[in-house]
């Protein structure tokens, strides 16, 4: 037997070494840096990479967008257009990549999107959301004027948005911006954004003079609840919500339209110089959705003021309406994922150079394989457009689009 000295010695040389291994084992541990994030994937926002400490959160999407389109696929924009030859395609008609999420802080977020197939850097912002009724936003981003146009092109209810966005939409611009929610008892419930910006369109980091686009929306929630900026009813909603919202914007630049190629010109106006068309413009939406039906509209004015010709004014007025049912909420045979859908929109200019008046009746058919992420559309169009002492011309347009996120 050993003496109890001995042992006593080799007990402790047993404990000191299992210490010493637990404590080797502890700083391992803290030194392996995959042990202290976590990923996944969220079927809404692709992969996501998160710290434990929920300090940081980045998300990376991608989408692609493929696209059958005859006799054409772009909307006319004049009568020369129903004359051109026909040019049935087929093609990637958006690649997008999306990055997002938080850092340092859950409320201190960004955002960039980048369009692969043109090489172009759409959206970078950052956002500061730590109040509901108070945030704030810096960088390029797509400006809340109209609902068509906010909602994403990969969640949208038809192919594409209608006629009038090319007269009516302000697209991306760089600024600030700062909005948030309202939130009353009952039927007090509101959302507002108020916006400066370059008013120079995408890609353009300063302005022609020293006149800025100035920018702001009041959304009023009717039944308490807030609606996204999404199209189609997915969510089937159980309780009905809708919103009636006002926008206004005035911008002095030389463009009198925009795109996401950034600035241009309307048809009928030439391009113009530093600070040549005062642009004000008013718009009026309203949204519902209800267990499958959806709705939203819009109505435009648009009055542009020429300063190099006397201030000479222009009044251009449009609107659209559309509407969406999934059917299986009426039809026990009907296919859950199926979804039928139909628009209405007109243009009507007031101007010298161009009075001619435009109509777009289209209907789509949409099969939902996993949301918006995931989706089949086959649309229809009609256009009917009109010049004043002209010839009426009209055309019919068949498109067929998957999109598919991931």
């Amino acid at each position: 037997m050993l003496k109890t000295g001995a042992c006593r010695i080799i007990i402790c040389l047993l404990i000191s070494l299992g210490v010493s291994k637990i404590s080797y084992a502890q700083q391992e541990e803290e030194s392996d840096t995959t042990k202290t994030a976590t990923v996944r994937y969220n079927p809404e926002k692709g992969f996501e990479f998160k710290t434990r400490d929920d300090k940081f959160l980045l998300q990376i999407r991608s989408r692609l967008q493929f696209r059958f389109a005859t006799p054409e696929d772009q909307d006319p924009v004049t009568f020369d257009d129903f004359k051109g030859d026909n040019k049935a395609s087929f093609k990637i008609n958006r690649a997008r990549l999306k990055v997002g999420g938080h850092a340092f802080k859950p409320w201190l977020k960004y955002y960039w999107e980048y369009e692969l197939s043109q090489s172009n850097l759409l959206n970078y912002t950052i956002m500061v959301e730590k109040w509901d009724w108070l945030k704030f936003m810096v960088g390029q981003f797509k400006v809340e004027y109209t609902r068509e146009r906010r909602i994403s092109s990969g969640e949208q209810q038809m192919v594409d948005r209608s006629i009038i966005n090319r007269e009516f939409t302000l697209d991306r611009q760089q600024g600030v911006e700062v909005y948030g929610r309202l939130k009353g008892k009952g039927v007090a419930d509101f959302n507002y954004w108020a916006g400066v910006l370059t008013g120079t369109g995408r890609g353009n980091s300063e302005n022609d003079d020293n006149h800025l686009m100035y920018f702001g929306r009041l959304q009023w929630n009717f039944l308490g609840r807030y609606l996204d900026f999404v199209g189609s009813d997915l969510e089937d909603h159980k309780k009905p919500v809708g919103l009636l919202a006002v926008n206004v914007v005035t911008n002095q630049s030389p463009y009198t339209r925009f795109s996401q190629a950034g600035g241009g010109s309307l048809a009928g106006y030439e391009d113009g110089g530093p600070g040549q068309y005062r642009v004000n413009q008013f718009n009026f939406e309203s949204a519902f959705m209800y267990r499958g039906f959806s709705w939203q509209s819009e109505f435009h004015r648009k009055d542009v003021i020429n300063t190099y010709d006397n201030n000479r004014k222009d009044e251009l007025h449009g609107y659209y309406i559309q509407a969406g049912y999934f059917f299986h909420n009426a039809i026990k045979w009907w296919p859950k994922p199926l979804e039928l859908a139909v628009r209405n929109a007109g243009y009507m200019p007031n101007q010298e150079a161009d009075q001619t008046k435009k109509r777009e009746t289209s209907a789509a058919v949409n099969w939902f394989f996993n949301g918006h992420a995931n989706k089949l559309t086959f649309e229809t169009s009609y256009f009917n457009y009109d010049k004043t002492g002209g010839i009426p011309a009209d055309e019919w347009r068949f498109r067929v689009q998957w999109d598919i996120s991931f």
